[in-house]
């Protein structure tokens, strides 16, 4: 799956205003934990999260994830949107929660 893959998924809708660079999603990682995401996100991967703040982005550009999705609604700060943009990291949010969000993205196959 790459982000241009993840735009058509009925339930996200990107934040970052630019469309993305065609980039491999390569798995999916879930938590709200910032300093387990440090140590555990795997470059390339769609982060899921509720944790919508700098700190978040900040960690997200350390792992190298392919992109950031807020899960349950959650809209980020716009700061932390264009923080995402100039890092190069697109931005997502998805209406459903964490679960649901991580299982659309793989397909349902975890």
């Amino acid at each position: 799956m790459t982000l241009s893959d993840l735009e058509q998924l009925p339930m996200l809708r990107r934040l970052t205003p630019e469309p993305p660079a065609p980039r491999p999603v390569e798995s999916v990682f879930c938590c709200d934990l910032l300093s387990l995401a440090m140590s555990r996100a795997r470059a390339g991967c769609a982060w899921v999260t509720v944790m919508a703040n700098l700190n978040t982005v900040a960690v997200a550009t350390l792992t190298d994830a392919a992109c950031l999705v807020f899960a349950e609604g959650i809209t980020p700060p716009e700061g932390c949107v264009t923080k995402a943009a100039e890092e190069g990291i697109a931005v997502y949010t998805s209406s459903l929660p964490v679960y649901e969000t991580a299982r659309a993205i793989d397909g349902g196959r975890l």
